[in-house]
């Protein structure tokens, strides 16, 4: 496994994050879970992304169960805080009575007394930034949390949030968590610009765009029995959105695949590789359902792709690629 910095913080992160949105505590069994935990340790993986929201609390519940016993100074744990947890009124968003509160129920279900890094889910345009980067402040003061970043935000509000927190002398903002793959690259024009200038990383997650990338969706055919597109569970309509009922989309993963073999890798490590190739990404999340997942994907630790495979890829997709700026992901789609 490599490592890098988050951001320009001093916190060192693995390159591969092992990330349980779609499999703890709702896809997988337990047992199942845990095991991918223990396959991501055993390969060097030292840092963990879940959220609050991720089965209603019980993804954080069996990583915290996955992960007791490990020394804690040895893991860096992420969590997030913005959607949904109840039915109350205050029970969202991010103001500081819900931010509070979130941040006391993850520390509870995740088993720890501290969370590394605290992330805004999502931006609230209904709450001020200003009471909202004063409760991140007050939990890193309080050392509940060590440092703070957010998710899918665009780069106006992540411009706007490290003005306001100079302005104020609040914890700054050190990483963001957007989607970014070979077929979807909306960061590149506008966030990656401002957050490589303020020294913000980019925390990246369906670097395999749902397992599209993988190339187990094969033009003409129906999806492998198991796999995620056959289970609302494990997010069918997202990944049908991203493309798994486009034939020449799957047509163009499939001629991926002799560049992939020429670089020794599979076609799942060619798209983790390939978002480790930005220089502002500082981790890239992968997520399983078996221990083999895990394996596989952690072979694209510290691999570099020359210039001629990255143009030979960009050839491939063509205009496949999604670039436009001003798209984001749906409400539904909640990673």
């Amino acid at each position: 496994m490599d490592f890098r910095h988050l951001g320009n913080s001093g916190l060192v992160v693995s390159e591969i994050s092992y990330g349980n949105w779609l499999t703890h505590g709702s896809q997988v069994e337990e047992d199942a879970a845990v095991a991918c935990v223990r396959a991501a340790l055993d390969e060097g993986i030292t840092t963990f992304d879940t959220a609050d929201v991720y089965a209603q609390g019980r993804a954080e519940e069996v990583l915290g169960r996955a992960l007791k016993g490990e020394r804690r100074d040895g893991l860096e744990i992420f969590s997030k805080v913005y959607w949904p947890m109840g039915t109350g009124r205050n029970d969202r968003g991010l103001s500081r009575k819900h931010i509070m509160r979130g941040a006391e129920d993850s520390l509870r279900r995740l088993g720890t007394d501290y969370i590394d890094l605290y992330q805004a889910h999502r931006f609230d345009y209904k709450t001020p930034l200003e009471e909202t980067l004063r409760a991140f402040d007050d939990l890193v003061r309080q050392g509940k949390v060590l440092y703070i970043g957010v998710s899918e935000w665009r780069a106006e509000e992540i411009e706007r949030a490290l003005k306001i927190a100079d302005e104020m002398g609040l914890d700054r903002l050190v990483s963001n968590q957007p989607q970014y793959n070979m077929l979807w690259r909306v960061i590149e024009s506008e966030v990656v610009p401002v957050c490589e200038r303020e020294g913000v990383g980019q925390i990246v997650w369906s670097p395999i765009a749902q397992g599209i990338l993988t190339g187990k969706y094969l033009p003409g055919q129906a999806p492998p029995e198991g796999s995620r597109a056959t289970d609302e569970k494990g997010g069918a309509r997202l990944i049908k959105a991203r493309g798994a009922d486009d034939q020449e989309l799957l047509q163009r993963v499939q001629d991926l695949r002799p560049v992939a073999e020429e670089v020794g890798l599979s076609l799942a490590q060619l798209a983790v590789a390939w978002v480790l190739q930005n220089p502002n990404v500082s981790s890239a999340i992968v997520g399983a359902s078996r221990p083999e997942q895990v394996r596989d994907n952690v072979r694209a630790a510290g691999v570099r792709l020359d210039e001629e495979v990255m143009r030979r890829i960009d050839g491939i997709l063509g205009d496949k690629v999604t670039r436009d700026p001003a798209l984001t992901v749906s409400p539904a789609e909640r990673p």
